[in-house]
């Protein structure tokens, strides 16, 4: 390995790459036991997993590259592993809480703030580092 590779990142991008299969084959299992080729089937029947599985999608990449940028700028070792697992934690609670009610709950609403959090002091990280 490269001595100058970025370990942290590597590490929370194959975290996150496992967790967005996972999400994936939820909606596929849930698509072949229903059999819905396409879409949400009648009265929504995959809505919740298939945004559970978006959502992932829809925060992930941006993480991932100010994660990226920050260890390639010099952030600190234990800072990059914080945010990571944070995220990491954030987006799990996320899942659970929106795959299990489809109201506001503790995972949706935690999970989102430790989500977002972790994005906003990597991006605030960034500014002040440019």
């Amino acid at each position: 390995m490269n001595f100058n590779a970025p370990v942290v990142t590597m590490l929370y991008a194959a975290i996150c790459g496992v967790l967005l299969i996972a999400l994936a084959l939820n909606v596929v299992r849930l698509r072949l036991g229903r059999r819905i080729p396409l879409g949400m089937g009648e009265g929504a029947a995959l809505e919740q997993p298939v945004r559970v599985h978006g959502n992932f999608t829809e925060y992930a990449p941006t993480f991932l590259i100010l994660l990226l940028l920050a260890e390639l700028g010099g952030a600190a070792s234990w800072l990059l592993h914080l945010l990571g697992g944070a995220f990491v934690t954030g987006r799990l609670l996320h899942a659970y809480g929106l795959s299990t009610v489809r109201a506001r709950s503790f995972g949706r609403f935690y999970g989102s703030l430790i989500s977002w959090t972790s994005i906003l002091v990597l991006s605030g990280y960034l500014l002040v580092l440019r």
